[in-house]
């Protein structure tokens, strides 16, 4: 799903992988003997659609682009749509910078937590408290035995046998008997991708496995999916948050061009919120053929997609992690407090983003 699969040659010269190109990250070419750090290459960004901006032209009684238009659904602000792009809707500022920050800390702290499952669980099986093995900067271990039931360990069975996994002090690593390089739990934190809550999403056979133990997606968080989805829903329904998928993006990371076409009924929205570091959203047509439209995406925006954007095309070819760019300062002022530097120091290079489906 990141941006390291392998793309055809056939698919570099759609429009879709064209725009993916242009709004990448790429560095400035140097010499390798050089000390300096990367440099970036500049990007331009005059065709990236604003909403901020668009939001700003609605409070002032100015006329919208064109093509856009503005709902009240009894948000504190408007809700825009696309003429172009039926069932697709942008609420800027969605999310107060309190709700922002609530969501930042359930994302590293709680979501990963098993029986959710993350990229993780493939080598390593299900971690617990992963976000503060690496605040108190531990490391994982591995040791290839029966489990026990006196270890505490995470025990994975793969294709070697049983495995036992458990996070120990860093100088304990490498008197521990094991099988495997002891991996740090902050470098684990920095490769996490995704986790999964509610029903459990099967990335191998590419549908939802009820037969996998799971938890019920927090009502809090269930109560807000369904507040930010009304504008997009069929008249006298409500929408049911049965399933959430929680991406995790880093410097250079990307979410290559897709659907989101598992879920039963299209009529119904996915909510994505975004959190973090700002980004670049691509939003295409139903063929990688169209010429997709590129928007930024900041911490607190929301978007639905429902019906006929359903069958869109998008991805996320950029985040913005330096200072000028990244613009999470009301976060750094909410994040004051000590017990919350270490929330802080991932999401000042970081973006999250939370989607919730209804998936029957």
């Amino acid at each position: 799903m990141y941006g390291t699969e392998k793309v055809s040659e056939d698919a570099e010269r759609t429009a879709f992988r064209r725009a993916e190109k242009k709004y990448k990250l790429y560095y400035e070419d140097t010499f390798k003997s050089s000390k300096k750090k990367k440099q970036p290459k500049p990007v331009d960004l005059s065709e990236v659609l604003d909403f901020t901006a668009v939001l700003g032209l609605y409070k002032q009684n100015i006329q919208l682009p064109l093509g856009i238009s503005a709902l009240q659904c009894g948000f504190n602000g408007p809700v825009f749509c696309l003429e172009n792009r039926p069932g697709f809707y942008f609420i800027p500022g969605a999310l107060s910078v309190e709700e922002q920050c609530q969501w930042i800390r359930e994302s590293l702290s709680s979501f990963p937590q098993p029986p959710n499952r993350t990229n993780h669980n493939a080598i390593y099986g299900p971690i617990d408290d992963l976000f503060v093995a690496a605040k108190e900067k531990k490391v994982l271990v591995e040791e290839s035995s029966v489990p026990s039931l006196d270890s505490g360990a995470n025990v994975c069975v793969g294709n070697g046998g049983s495995h036992r996994w458990k996070f120990c002090e860093g100088h304990l690593a490498t008197s521990s008997r094991k099988t495997s390089k002891p991996v740090s739990a902050q470098v684990l934190l920095r490769k996490l991708r995704w986790s999964t809550l509610g029903l459990q999403f099967d990335w191998s056979k590419r549908n939802y496995d009820v037969s996998l133990p799971h938890n019920k997606i927090p009502e809090t968080l269930c109560q807000l999916a369904k507040r930010l989805a009304a504008p997009a829903m069929p008249v006298g329904e409500e929408f049911q948050p049965e399933a959430a998928i929680v991406n995790y993006f880093g410097l250079g990371d990307t979410l290559g061009g897709h659907l989101d076409d598992m879920e039963a009924d299209w009529s119904k929205p996915i909510v994505s919120m975004s959190l973090g570091c700002k980004a670049i959203f691509l939003l295409g047509g139903k063929s990688r053929e169209d010429s997709p439209l590129a928007m930024f995406l900041r911490s607190g925006d929301a978007v639905l997609m429902a019906g006929e954007a359903r069958e869109c095309f998008h991805g996320v070819p950029r985040i913005f992690t330096d200072n000028e760019n990244a613009e999470i300062a009301p976060l750094e002022l909410q994040f004051s407090h000590e017990d919350d530097c270490s929330f802080l120091e991932y999401i000042r290079t970081s973006r999250i983003n939370i989607n919730i489906r209804q998936v029957f």
